[in-house]
């Protein structure tokens, strides 16, 4: 039985590729335009699994997803770092000369706007989603018109390429996780976790939680705050560590559980990091 599988963006984009990247062509896509919608779709049953974005080496952290996983209680179980390509795309037989306007997520043209200082009669255009706009024009024949998408979106929606490899910086990268409700069994064979922690207002709180990682071990490879909304001036920090010794990772858990005023695992899954 094929899993669904909710993505932010359309078939064709880069949430869709990592989609398929984890589970192969058998699933059923539930095509979300924003992260509350798939995150909604998750809480209502309609989709098994999610796939979202976390971090951009560009943007950096997209900080209201790490809200939205902790909000909602929801558990990461995988990881993907993905190489991000943009190209430009439009119907066959054109050419760039006779593009009057790109479409493309506001990211996706902010990354490639050096390449469009060449083309200054080409006006740049926000809209939703990289690859819904490739459906788009192909559904609705748009001469004229270019979209910035992943290379799957031109094969998925018979669009020509232009241009290859847009983006100014090239190597750029996104981290996506894969998220579902249901917490998953313990497995020992992890060795990445994501947890999130309260502590109170006495100096060097932090430092000593970081020291506790350092001696059990832990390579801290992210942490960022967040403010507690009710309580002003008080922060959550969301930590991501990476381990060899799975008993090492449950002592650290043990200790922080008792310094911490409020401790949360995210999820433990193994590095997308190769």
């Amino acid at each position: 039985m094929s899993k669904i599988v909710a993505i932010q963006g359309a078939e064709g984009s880069n949430h869709h590729k990592v989609a398929l990247d984890f589970y192969g062509d058998n699933i059923q896509l539930n095509e979300c335009m924003s992260f509350d919608a798939l995150v909604a779709s998750l809480l209502d049953g309609s989709a098994d699994l999610g796939v979202m974005a976390l971090e951009n080496t560009i943007a950096g952290s997209i900080i209201p997803n790490y809200a939205l996983i902790d909000k909602h209680n929801l558990h990461i179980t995988d990881e993907e770092y993905l190489n991000i390509h943009h190209h430009l795309m439009a119907l066959k037989g054109q050419k760039i000369e006779d593009i009057k306007e790109v479409w493309s997520h506001p990211m996706a043209l902010l990354q490639c706007k050096e390449f469009f200082k060449k083309y200054p009669h080409i006006k740049m255009v926000e809209d939703v989603d990289t690859a819904e706009v490739a459906k788009r024009i192909a559904k609705e024949n748009l001469i004229g018109i270019a979209a910035i998408a992943p290379k799957i979106a031109a094969e998925i929606f018979g669009l020509a390429i232009l241009e290859d490899e847009i983006q100014t910086i090239k190597d750029n990268s996104t981290r996506f996780v894969v998220v579902q409700t249901e917490e998953p069994k313990e497995n020992t064979a992890v060795n990445k976790a994501s947890i999130k922690f309260q502590l109170n207002h006495k100096r060097g709180s932090l430092a000593a939680i970081l020291n506790v990682l350092s001696d059990c071990k832990m390579n801290l490879t992210k942490i960022q705050s967040l403010p507690v909304i009710e309580t002003p001036w008080k922060y959550s920090f969301f930590v991501d560590v990476t381990f060899d010794e799975y008993k090492e990772y449950q002592k650290a858990k043990a200790i922080i559980e008792i310094m911490a005023e409020e401790f949360k695992i995210l999820g433990t899954y193994k590095n997308g990091r190769k």
